[in-house]
């Protein structure tokens, strides 16, 4: 999968696959080369696909799209979150709220983690201050910008689950 920034619209971009291309959100920030902790910006360059969470229910049209994908999914959690302190030895990893960090939760009011894919952007080795929580996610309406990641909607990414694996790689280029 290739994303590139839309022309004249740097928080928006297309999402390229498989000779197709789909609209997507981007970091509200832009692409940066070198990104840093709360500066909003999508990473620039290759980041693979780890696992993803998926919020269950019966109104969850993600839940069975998620659960029939290669990529491994689990469930979100109530006291699921994710540590956004760079100063804290969990930064930039799943953690179990509450937490005495600042985090991130994982169950969140909106759609936008009905569906959420775990990049490896600064997990091995984590840098602190470099930028956490780097997902794979469901779009805002208009796509709206996002705090870093790469979002699309949720039918692109029903359709794009049952292809994707840990051999996926997404590339944002510039």
């Amino acid at each position: 999968m290739v994303v590139r920034p839309r022309p004249g619209k740097p928080t928006q971009g297309i999402l390229q696959w498989a000779g197709q291309a789909f609209p997507c959100a981007l970091g509200r920030g832009g692409i940066r080369a070198v990104k840093r902790e709360s500066d909003g910006a999508t990473p620039l360059g290759p980041m693979r696909l780890l696992h993803g969470y998926f919020r269950a229910g019966p109104s969850r049209a993600l839940s069975a799209a998620a659960l029939s994908s290669p990529l491994p999914f689990r469930a979100i959690r109530a006291d699921d979150g994710w540590c956004d302190a760079p100063g804290d030895r969990n930064y930039n990893r799943k953690v179990t709220l509450p937490y005495s960090a600042s985090s991130e939760t994982m169950r969140r009011a909106d759609r936008l983690y009905d569906c959420v894919i775990v990049l490896d952007y600064n997990i091995r080795p984590r840098r602190r201050g470099m930028g956490s929580a780097i997902f794979f996610h469901i779009a805002r309406e208009g796509f709206a910008p996002t705090e870093g990641c790469v979002a699309v909607s949720p039918r692109v990414m029903a359709r794009l689950l049952p292809h994707l694996s840990r051999r996926t790689v997404l590339t944002v280029l510039r």
